[in-house]
């Protein structure tokens, strides 16, 4: 993926374009020859694409041709995936297909548009003849291709400017900004030329909105986030894109226990709530083998030289890497299933049209510190449960427990820090500290039981298995610690913490 960073400018057909050697940081403006580009945009007939502010297009002519899916990252930044032109010029490079599978669903993508750009454009360069910026100067002829619409044939034509960085800073692109505002050219109405042409073609989400500073108006607010952080990180996951699964599974992990913690504000929303255990399962299992995968090298990478015996290296390191690479294909492959689609319509429908309760009408504050306090207590009382708990293993299990409660605990604090501050911050800290302890526990006897499968292959294989034990020792020393310092943690936690609400 690259990274666009530019501005858009809407212009008269008779606008007369600024010379730019003036501006400061550019020591030449030079002209470059003038280029045709003909672009067909594709989305679903409903315009699932353009709804999202994305656009997937197969242009020809000029030095960039081929496919371009562009993807809204932030403000005035995009990210684009690009693949070279093809054979056909009605069928999607399945490479770029998935990556909005999130979005279509399944649904067919069909030529909805068409621009004919003649552009022409001003390169900016400092005294070395480095490229700075780009400014372009586009004569635009678009067609809304009627046949995915059943309408007649629709032809509008305009001229715009678009300033793009190619090298320069982001100081820069405001000076050449001021120098075309200065000309008469004004901030584009559109984010793109599609956006443009397609004009209230473009469905806009009906969305039940709850009165500003209720509890419902909050959780909503708080789930739509979440969704869309989702929705955000697919395209990376399906890429594999570094830290994407971790973070597409946290924005699940973060919707399924806001509904958990919240269900006395949003309801009927259990069916829901397993679905998104089920595609944070998938997600986790790939996730951490690449977490374990990195601890071993960590810890191999410390050991003395002489005590790392046999191919221990490869075995934790290029085995686990493949495990985890089969994982990765297991999850994407699940990403493009009905059931993972039929979960992303569910999402869609409950933010758009919430099922709230009678408490969602009542003032955020107080009702959802309650919420927040609510979620401490259940930690608490978790603890105290498991605690009472005579046989090991059954209280080992009902540990397990008290993290969840509070990674649950946590997650509720985080999502209301807008609304509570401190208070929030302080429950969302001391949460997170328990759930890490225990988490350093927990995974310890994950890694000693990869390790005693690795050592069975070892073994198997006649390999000298001198490390894995030294390792399996380790691990459980590790663990056996964090689990004899717990009680001490907790007492220091618990003699802190100051409800919420009561």
């Amino acid at each position: 993926m690259a990274l666009e960073i530019e501005d858009k400018f809407d212009v008269p057909r008779d606008f007369a374009t600024p010379g730019f050697d003036g501006v400061r940081g550019c020591a030449e403006a030079v002209d470059q020859v003038p280029e045709k580009l003909v672009a067909v945009y594709f989305d679903t007939a409903d315009l699932r694409l353009a709804a999202r502010g994305i656009t997937l297009r197969r242009r020809r002519g000029g030095h960039d041709a081929g496919w371009h899916l562009k993807l809204p990252k932030a403000k005035g930044v995009r990210n684009e995936v690009t693949h070279p032109l093809t054979r056909s010029a009605k069928i999607v490079p399945r490479r770029l297909s998935d990556l909005v599978l999130a979005l279509t669903r399944g649904e067919p993508l069909i030529p909805v548009a068409e621009l004919e750009t003649v552009r022409k454009v001003i390169s900016l360069r400092d005294a070395d003849g480095r490229r700075l910026l780009e400014v372009a100067d586009d004569n635009v002829k678009g067609t809304v291709l009627a046949t995915a619409f059943g309408e007649d044939k629709h032809v509008e034509r305009w001229r715009e400017i678009e300033a793009e960085l190619t090298g320069g800073d982001e100081a820069l692109l405001k000076r050449v900004g001021k120098a075309l505002r200065k000309a008469g050219a004004t901030t584009a109405g559109t984010q793109s030329k599609l956006a443009r042409l397609l004009g209230d073609r473009v469905p806009v989400p009906v969305l039940s909105e709850p009165q500003e500073g209720t509890a419902g108006a909050v959780v909503v607010d708080y789930l739509r986030s979440q969704l869309t952080a989702l929705l955000a990180q697919d395209p990376r996951v399906r890429q594999v894109e570094e830290d994407a699964v971790h973070q597409m599974r946290v924005a699940c992990r973060r919707l399924r226990s806001a509904l958990q913690s919240f269900s006395d504000v949003i309801s009927e929303t259990t069916g829901i709530q397993e679905e998104l255990r089920w595609i944070a399962g998938v997600l986790g299992e790939a996730r951490d083998l690449e977490v374990i995968r990195d601890r071993f090298a960590r810890t191999l990478e410390e050991l003395d030289a002489d005590l790392v015996a046999g191919p221990i290296r490869a075995r934790l390191g290029e085995d686990l890497e493949r495990r985890e690479g089969e994982a990765l294909a297991r999850a994407t492959e699940a990403m493009k299933g009905e059931r993972y689609f039929a979960l992303l319509d569910r999402l869609d429908t409950m933010v758009a049209k919430p099922p709230l309760t009678p408490l969602a009408a009542k003032k955020a504050e107080t009702t959802l510190a309650k919420v927040a306090d609510k979620s401490w207590r259940r930690v608490v009382k978790k603890y105290d449960l498991a605690q009472a708990i005579e046989d090991a293993a059954q209280r080992e299990t009902a540990m397990h427990d008290v993290r969840k409660a509070a990674k649950r605990a946590r997650y509720t604090a985080e999502s209301l820090k807008p609304l509570l501050g401190d208070q929030a911050s302080c429950l969302a800290k001391r949460a997170k500290l328990v759930q890490e302890t225990l988490g350093l526990y927990l995974d310890g006897v994950v890694a000693q039981g990869i390790l005693l499968e690795e050592t069975g292959r070892a073994r198997e294989a006649g390999e000298d298995t001198f490390t894995y034990g030294l390792l399996l020792g380790l691990e459980r020393t590790a663990a056996e610690r964090s689990r004899e310092a717990f009680p001490e943690v907790w007492d220091e936690i618990v003699g802190k913490v100051v409800p919420a609400a009561r």
